[in-house]
């Protein structure tokens, strides 16, 4: 449902700022009924993706410059990856990454190749920094069983900075990997089509340029974005959504956290446009919180529903959807005043035991750590 479009007197430019696309109440629920939640692991610093292996281990990344190894649920002693060390010995990736792991900055998002038997080759984006400046780049390493060695750089020179990088990475149903780029707080970058900053990306998984991208010779396929950090396809439409961070007062006013459809060549508005002011050629997006912060991070379709980790507003969100139609807005774990029982979260995804995985995010510097902290929660749904 649109309204008018409206300006805010504040604003640092002329942004056109529009009204919640649905007018849909967020039900608060603490503790959901039916579902259980136990630690899975714990004593992870600062986790950010997730990812299971078609043999069943996993690898999560922690922002500090590490991917971990869990292997029949137990979090193995050694690292699987480093990215930090001075010299270039066992499974470590090598000095030349120069990891800038500030802010938000560092070992980011986490994917495998989509026929990972044939080609077992794990992806990962980070950031940072050498003469130039800061950057971020997506880099290729091959599993061996116990570590993952370097092999190649995939993408590079992604603008980057100590805040607002984007950083998540999956490969689609169409077997391209796809990444998502902050606007590093240079927030015109989103608009400008010869930079990387901003964007949704699309590349074969060697790192060439598919030719049905929109623009020639280049890996963008949507721009006009602030900071999106969550990739997830519909399981029915394959239709692409990302989940992306709202303005925090740079220009003028806060909230305005999104959830968007993606759709190829197609200008999702920042810093232009905020919300659905319905003023084209620009996307509006099906979900925005236009008065509470509700940053989102990672996120996946259960069941059908769509859930997004949300890190200030300490939530798990629940979408319910009939198509693109919202029916029904929840967050899990949270109470309406005051923090919620997890902590900041940052990831979440679906097992190949068909139960939820949720990473927290409370040793990030911006949290409270809990006892345990940072966790991978397995959740399960008894109903």
């Amino acid at each position: 449902m649109l309204a008018a479009i409206f300006t805010y007197p504040a604003l640092a430019q002329n942004t056109v700022v529009g009204p919640q696309p649905q007018t849909i109440e967020d039900a608060y629920i603490p503790i959901p009924s039916g579902v259980k939640l136990e630690n899975w692991i714990t004593g992870l610093k600062a986790p950010w993706s997730l990812v299971f292996l078609p043999d069943g281990r996993a690898l999560v990344s922690e922002r500090l410059g590490r991917i971990r190894l869990i292997r029949n649920g137990k979090l193995q002693r050694k690292p699987y990856a480093v990215f930090h060390k001075p010299d270039l010995k066992s499974n470590e990736v090598g000095a030349s990454l120069n990891l800038f792991a500030s802010g938000e900055g560092g070992l980011m998002g986490l994917a495998i190749h989509p026929q990972f038997r044939k080609n077992p080759y794990v992806y990962a984006m980070y950031t940072y920094r050498d003469m130039m400046g800061i950057n971020n780049r997506i880099v290729r390493l091959r599993d061996d069983g116990a570590h993952g060695f370097f092999d190649r750089i995939i993408l590079d020179s992604i603008p980057g900075a100590a805040f607002h990088n984007g950083g998540r990475i999956a490969f689609g149903p169409d077997g391209m990997l796809y990444a998502t780029t902050g606007d590093i707080f240079a927030r015109h970058s989103a608009q400008d089509l010869k930079s990387l900053a901003g964007k949704i990306l699309r590349i074969y998984p060697n790192g060439s340029i598919p030719r049905d991208n929109p623009f020639p010779d280049s890996p963008i396929w949507s721009y006009g974005h602030r900071n999106p950090q969550g990739l997830a396809w519909h399981p029915v439409t394959a239709a692409l959504f990302s989940s992306e961070h709202g303005p925090s007062g740079e220009i003028g006013f806060g909230a305005h956290d999104e959830i968007n459809v993606i759709r190829k060549g197609r200008n999702h508005g920042w810093p232009v446009v905020v919300g659905a002011p319905g003023k084209p050629p620009y996307i509006d997006p099906i979900v925005m919180w236009a008065s509470i912060s509700t940053p989102p991070a990672g996120m996946t379709f259960y069941k059908g529903d769509l859930y997004i980790a949300t890190l200030g507003s300490e939530t798990l969100v629940r979408i319910v959807m009939d198509g693109l139609h919202v029916k029904t807005i929840e967050r899990w774990f949270s109470k309406k005043f005051g923090p919620g029982i997890l902590g900041r979260l940052r990831d979440t995804v679906e097992g190949p035991d068909g139960h939820l995985y949720i990473l927290t995010s409370n040793r990030d510097g911006r949290g409270i750590p809990r006892i345990g902290d940072d966790k991978i929660l397995r959740m399960k749904f008894s109903r």
